[in-house]
């Protein structure tokens, strides 16, 4: 795939990139900031080198969708498969070295790509609110017990109607000192195992909001 011609200009015969490191030094230097520029360049140097560290983490299609240039796609791919800990440091050094090269649109790219991965889904976090209500209404109702076990035939009824119990048991109501300190009270081992139940399941089926 043909890439677009990289927008600069030339400085006594040398190309000079926008938004490149070069770049930004040279017009630091025509403010007469030269001290801020050292400065900021280390700054920029350093958080590109760890864009790039990071960029050894993000999963392969998000890497394919990048495009990034050969020579980095390369220098990223032997880093991971490095283990001696200079040799490491020295090929870093390389990432950072060629992150420095690209294009600003194309690291804002990465940065949105490491952000994609992380991110949780809104599926996770529809199933982690479900989970956490239907753990509270197993707990006070019995009638959500029954519902949950039709709807769920494949879940262990009897391990699931003693979580309930002893979590119940387990219940401590917050005296007036803790509430006005805002602390909730101490759940016990029943209770959180019950939260992950509900969220295993409701992830093994996909279930529809409550």
């Amino acid at each position: 795939m043909s890439r677009k011609p990289k927008k600069g200009y030339y400085v006594k015969g040398q190309f000079v990139a926008e938004g490149s490191e070069l770049d930004l030094e040279l017009k630091r230097e025509l403010k007469g900031d030269t001290e801020v520029s050292r400065t900021d360049l280390k700054r920029e140097s350093t958080e590109l080198q760890k864009l790039g560290e990071d960029l050894m983490h993000l999963r392969a299609d998000l890497m394919v969708k990048l495009n990034l240039p050969e020579k980095l796609s390369d220098a990223i791919a032997a880093a991971k498969k490095i283990t001696n800990f200079e040799g490491k440091r020295r090929q870093m050094q390389l990432i950072g070295k060629l992150m420095r090269q690209l294009d600003p649109e194309l690291i804002e790219a990465a940065k949105r790509s490491l952000a994609e991965q992380y991110a949780p889904s809104i599926q996770d976090t529809l199933i982690l609110h479900q989970s956490e209500q239907w753990r509270d209404r197993l707990i006070a109702d019995d009638d959500a017990l029954a519902l949950w076990i039709t709807q769920h035939p494949d879940n262990d009824s009897q391990q699931l109607r003693a979580l309930v119990r002893q979590a119940r048991k387990d219940a401590i109501t917050p005296d007036a000192a803790a509430v006005s300190k805002g602390l909730a009270p101490r759940q016990g081992k029943a209770y959180r195992e019950l939260f992950q139940l509900v969220r295993q399941t409701l992830q093994n089926t996909c279930s529809t909001p409550l």
